[in-house]
């Protein structure tokens, strides 16, 4: 794995929606859950391995993986399965996610979890992408789905 490539944790920044650049550190114990969870990953199809990590307000941390099914339709991300088991468990604040793949570049979320994301995290929420050498990007879940749809469309 790319863990020793991690330094004490990564500096990033991401746009807030009025354009001012905010300085956002990743704690290293968020990228190292996020990074661990791969080897957990069912991926007998694809063998694209996807872990995630899920931050509460308090600091608890939420591990999810992508689960195939030979029915493509049914499979999970990982960034879903971290959210589910936290709301699962009566969680409802969050603080950041940290989402890990073995990609050149950091890996994207899925349009599916990008609006699962707009349900239950604050928008100008931050989220952590990392690809395989340990390239970073931290972006807001606004800006990861802008103009999504939520309970205020209804």
């Amino acid at each position: 794995m790319f863990l020793a490539q991690l330094a004490k944790g990564i500096n990033s920044y991401f746009k807030l929606n009025e354009g001012v650049a905010k300085k956002m550190t990743v704690k290293q114990e968020w990228l190292d859950c996020a990074v661990e969870a791969l080897a957990h990953a069912y991926v007998p199809y694809s063998n694209f391995p996807v872990g995630a990590c899920l931050v509460t307000a308090d600091g608890k941390m939420y591990q999810g993986v992508n689960i195939e099914n030979a029915s493509f339709g049914l499979t999970n991300c990982a960034e879903r399965t971290a959210i589910f088991k936290a709301i699962s468990e009566d969680e409802r604040t969050f603080q950041h996610l940290v989402v890990a793949g073995n990609t050149e570049a950091p890996i994207s979320p899925c349009g599916a979890c990008r609006q699962v994301m707009a349900e239950f995290f604050d928008p100008q929420m931050p989220v952590t992408l990392v690809g395989k050498d340990g390239a970073t990007k931290t972006m807001t879940v606004e800006a990861l789905l802008p103009y999504s749809f939520t309970d205020k469309d209804f």
